[in-house]
């Protein structure tokens, strides 16, 4: 194959997984070879084993750093600070993308940017939803009530008042608090069920603020 015609089968795709080029009469190694001159000419970068990107120039469409995260680590779903951010909840710069998974937890930094993978029990893998995050590209994210969760139920004392506080909430009016009170009660923490009820004391707490201005 010609890395013409590469750019014909794959050029509008943001990633390339190796498993798109074997369709056909197409030989597994003469396709990885191909992939590595691509590789060692600049042409192409890969991500992890199977997944590559375009080189810019070559790059019609940019990945998105959260449909990239899942692609790079299954089962995933971003979480934790990334999420709070994506939803305007937190007002922090989050330079990681933060995902959970089910599997090993680890870390990948790519010519696209870094990613950290925190594991989650088999039994808390539950909370998200496939989110377009760009034209044409979806990503798993956990629905706000659960990336709070995650990010409580992952951080040693996650539940301390003074933590919660710390974390500026913000937009409240974009975390259910009866939602979030229902997946606490669902994941059987007693951890993640002291967390919400301090969290909807927090949200009371700057509803009131707000209403004596």
């Amino acid at each position: 194959m010609k890395f013409q015609e590469l750019l014909t089968i794959a050029g509008d795709e943001p990633l390339i997984e190796s498993s798109l080029l074997l369709a056909g009469d197409a030989q597994p190694g003469d396709v990885q070879r191909q992939l590595s001159r691509w590789r060692a000419a600049k042409l192409l970068h890969q991500l992890r084993r199977g997944l590559y990107v375009l080189a810019e120039p070559y790059r019609k469409t940019t990945p998105h750093l959260f449909a990239t995260a899942n692609l790079l680590q299954r089962p995933s779903y971003v979480s934790c600070q990334s999420a709070l951010a994506w939803y305007g909840l937190i007002p922090e710069y989050v330079p990681w993308v933060v995902s959970v998974t089910n599997a090993r937890a680890g870390e990948r930094r790519t010519e696209l940017g870094n990613f950290i993978y925190r594991h989650l029990k088999g039994d808390l893998f539950w909370g998200y939803h496939s989110v377009e995050v760009a034209t044409g590209q979806t990503a798993f994210i956990a629905k706000p009530e659960k990336a709070l969760l995650d990010l409580i139920y992952l951080q040693p004392g996650g539940d301390d008042e003074k933590y919660l506080a710390e974390l500026r909430l913000q937009n409240w009016e974009g975390l259910d608090l009866a939602i979030l009170a229902e997946m606490a009660e669902k994941s059987g923490s007693a951890k993640l069920q002291r967390a919400a009820r301090r969290i909807t004391n927090l949200a009371n707490n700057a509803a009131d603020f707000y209403e004596a201005l």
